[in-house]
């Protein structure tokens, strides 16, 4: 599982022109799912997210978690992070996991960063999305959860 984290001052998903997910403040994911990933890298996924502290506190040193500053998730699935650009000039995505596989780890991952006291946004699965985001610092992280 990869995810591209992105500390956001706000940030929005829209499909064919409506909207179907926002956040204020909090964290932009896009999450990629490939076909080896299972619940435990789900649940590692979630966990290392919800605690990442990449918030400023009061001295301007990243200390505090999305939960501390009353951020809230905006979370997107996003095979093409899957995608294998060494050979050619087109993305090979055969690493990505089928939408069957990858839909249902990733609801579950929504769920988990649910259950752990976050407000969840999400796009549309499987859809054509138009996301948007105001990138505060920049900061933008990749986390997979396999080395």
């Amino acid at each position: 599982m990869r995810v591209v984290v992105q500390r956001s001052k706000e940030a929005a998903v829209t499909v064919d022109g409506q909207l179907v997910g926002s956040i204020d403040k909090g964290l932009v994911l896009l999450v990629g799912i490939t076909h080896e990933d299972t619940e435990a890298d789900v649940r590692y996924m979630a966990d290392k997210i919800a605690g990442l502290r990449i918030f400023e506190d009061e001295s301007g040193k990243m200390n505090h978690s999305v939960a501390q500053v009353g951020g809230a998730i905006l979370s997107v699935s996003q095979f093409t992070l899957y995608g294998d650009c060494r050979k050619g000039r087109r993305p090979n995505f055969m690493a990505a996991a089928r939408p069957e596989q990858a839909e249902s780890l990733y609801v579950l991952f929504n769920e988990t960063l649910s259950k752990a006291g976050l407000h969840v946004a999400t796009g549309q699965f499987g859809a054509m999305m138009d996301v948007t985001l105001v990138n505060w610092g920049p900061v933008t992280l990749i986390i997979d959860s396999k080395t």
